[in-house]
C-alpha cells in the first residue's frame, strides 16, 4: 500500500485538539445553561432562609394560571381554632361545618410552584412598616387570613389588636410591624362608610372625594386595595358637594361609569400622595360569588349550600363576575403606570371561580336570628360571597407574599 506523504507542521496537532476541546466545552456549557434556565422557569427560586424570590422567577411564570390540587399533608397553613383573631363570619368549622375538605386545596400554577409562605420572613420584611388592606369585607377576609398566617410565629404577649372603627390594627410588637384593615367599600367617600351600619340599598358616592379615607393610608409601606362588590347596582347616585351641605348636586350614574370616576380619583390620589420608591401598591381583582347553581350545571334555585368540591370545568366563569369592570381596573392601572406609579394587579378571579364549595354557606355567625321560613330553607340565608378560613384567601396572600419579595430584590 503506497504511503501518502503528509507534512505535519510542528504544533498543529496540538492546535487542532485544543480547538476541538474548546468547542466541546462550549457545547457542554450551553447545554448545562439551557437545562438550568429551563429548570429556573419551572419554579420560583427562593432562599429557604429568607423566603426571598429570584428576580426573574415571577416574570417566567403566570402564577394565576393553574389548577387546584387536593393536599391534606401541607394544607391548611394554619388551624382555624388556633388563630386568635379569627372572625366568626369566616369560622365555618366553629359554626358546624363537618366537611373540612375546603381547607386542603392547594393552588398549583401550570409551570412553576408558589413559594411556601414563611411567616417569619414576612414579619422581618415588615419590620418598622405598615401593611394596610383597604376595601370591603372581602378585603377584610384577606386581612384576617394574613393575620392568621403570621400570628403563630409571634409569641403570646407580643401581639395585639386595636379596633378604631374603620381602622383595625394588628401589631407584631417585636417587629414594630402592623397589618391593618381599613373599611372603604367604594374607596371614595360614600354613605356606606360606617363599618357597622352600612347595609344601604340606596348607595351614594362622592366620586371625587377620597381624602376622608386616604389620610389614614398616606404613610403605609404596602397598600392592598379592592373594590367591586358594592358597585353591583345598575346605577349609583353620585354626589357633587358634601353630605353636610344642602346645595349638593345628585345624579344617577350607570355602574361602570361611576366606578370609572371613583378609580380615577383613587389613581390621582396615588400619583400625588404615594412615593413609588417607598410604597408597594396592589389591587385585588374580582372575588367571584356562587349564588346560582344552574350556572355550573346543577338545580335551578340552589346556590353554594351543601357544595363539597370545586368546579372542574376549565375557564368557568359565573355571571356575577363582570369582565368589563375588570378592564376598567386594568386600564386605570396601565394609565397610572405612565404617570410613574405602578400598581400590581393580583388576579384572583379565575382561580376563585372554581371554588364554589369554599364559602361559609350557613356555617357562620348570623347577624340576626333566623326566621322560621329561613330555618326551613337553608339556601335562602347561605353566604355565597365571603370565604371560609382557612381557605381561598390564604392563596391570595400567597400571591401577595410572592410579589412582596419580588419587589424587594429588583
Amino acid at each position: 500500500m503506497a504511503k501518502t506523504n503528509q507534512v505535519v507542521v510542528p504544533g498543529t496537532w496540538y492546535i487542532r485538539c485544543s480547538f476541538q476541546s474548546l468547542v466541546a466545552l462550549l457545547v457542554t456549557v450551553l447545554v448545562i445553561g439551557a437545562v438550568y434556565l429551563t429548570g429556573k422557569s419551572e419554579q420560583l427560586l427562593e432562599d429557604p432562609e429568607t423566603g426571598k424570590i429570584s428576580n426573574d422567577s415571577l416574570s417566567a411564570c403566570n402564577l394565576f394560571s393553574g389548577k387546584w390540587v387536593f393536599d391534606n399533608k401541607s394544607y391548611p397553613l394554619y388551624k382555624e381554632q388556633e388563630c386568635t383573631f379569627m372572625s366568626d363570619q369566616l369560622a365555618c368549622q366553629k359554626f358546624g361545618r363537618k366537611d373540612l375538605s375546603y381547607q386542603h386545596w392547594r393552588w398549583q400554577p401550570h409551570h412553576c410552584d408558589l413559594p411556601r409562605f414563611n411567616a417569619t420572613a414576612l414579619l422581618e420584611r415588615l419590620r418598622n412598616k405598615r401593611l394596610v388592606f383597604v376595601g370591603d369585607s372581602l378585603n377584610r377576609g384577606q386581612w384576617v387570613s394574613m393575620v392568621c398566617l403570621v400570628e403563630a410565629a409571634i409569641p403570646s404577649g407580643f401581639k395585639s389588636i386595636h379596633d378604631n372603627g374603620s381602622l383595625i390594627t394588628f401589631k407584631a410588637m417585636e417587629y414594630n410591624a402592623t397589618i391593618e384593615y381599613y373599611w372603604a367599600p367604594l374607596l371614595v367617600e360614600s354613605n356606606s362608610d360606617d363599618p357597622v351600619n352600612h347595609r344601604l340599598p340606596d348607595r351614594i358616592v362622592r366620586a371625587h372625594s377620597i381624602e376622608k379615607h386616604a389620610r389614614h393610608w398616606t404613610d403605609a409601606d404596602i397598600l392592598v386595595f379592592n373594590s367591586y362588590l358594592w358597585w353591583r347596582r345598575p346605577h349609583l347616585k353620585v354626589l357633587w358637594g358634601s353630605f353636610e351641605s344642602s346645595d349638593g348636586i345628585y345624579k344617577e350614574v350607570k355602574m361602570r361609569r361611576s366606578y370609572e370616576m371613583a378609580l380615577r380619583t383613587w389613581s390621582d390620589w396615588l400619583e400625588f400622595h404615594v412615593n413609588p420608591n417607598k410604597t408597594q401598591l396592589f389591587f385585588m381583582s374580582i372575588s367571584p360569588i356562587h349564588e346560582r347553581a344552574e350556572e355550573w350545571g346543577e338545580a335551578e334555585g340552589q346556590n353554594c349550600y351543601n357544595e363539597a368540591e370545586p368546579i372542574w370545568k376549565e375557564g368557568y366563569r359565573g355571571k356575577g363576575t363582570d369582565p368589563k369592570m375588570m378592564r376598567i381596573v386594568e386600564s386605570t392601572i396601565d394609565e397610572l403606570k405612565t404617570r410613574g406609579s405602578e400598581v400590581q394587579l393580583i388576579n384572583i378571579t379565575q382561580l376563585s371561580e372554581y371554588r364554589k364549595e369554599g364559602h361559609p354557606s350557613i356555617y357562620r355567625k348570623q347577624w340576626q336570628p333566623l326566621t322560621e321560613e329561613q330555618a326551613s330553607n337553608p339556601p335562602s340565608y347561605a353566604d355565597c360571597i365571603h370565604w371560609c378560613l382557612p381557605g381561598v384567601p390564604d392563596v391570595w396572600n400567597e400571591f401577595l407574599y410572592a410579589y412582596i419579595f419580588r419587589w424587594t430584590i429588583m
